[in-house]
């Protein structure tokens, strides 16, 4: 997920997304740095275009970020700690897929 933050921070700051730029965000966190990871990142990124990318992801999660209905906040509390961890596995394996 660091290499994926890495991409999203350097596309924010307006830099671009390099291997070496990549590389010094992870090295500047304290991260252990495998070369292969950060080629593989760069490549994929490549002919991505992350603003879209990113429109694209909020538009499709838009639904489910809408309020609840009425009497289903009782029913999402009594949710079981298990499918909690479930769903926010699926969110970032869903954020993954921006730049895949």
């Amino acid at each position: 997920m660091e290499y994926v933050y890495s991409a999203m921070l350097l596309h924010s700051a307006k830099h671009e997304v390099t291997e070496a730029a990549v590389t010094k965000v992870l090295e500047a966190a304290g991260i252990a740095v495998d070369s292969a990871r950060v080629k593989a990142l760069v490549a994929s990124l490549k002919n991505v275009n992350i603003e879209e990318a990113i429109a694209k992801a909020a538009v499709s999660a838009a639904p489910a970020a809408a309020a609840p209905a009425a009497g289903a906040g009782a029913a999402a509390a009594a949710k079981p700690k298990e499918e909690e961890k479930k769903s926010e596995e699926e969110a970032a394996a869903g954020l993954a897929g921006l730049f895949g």
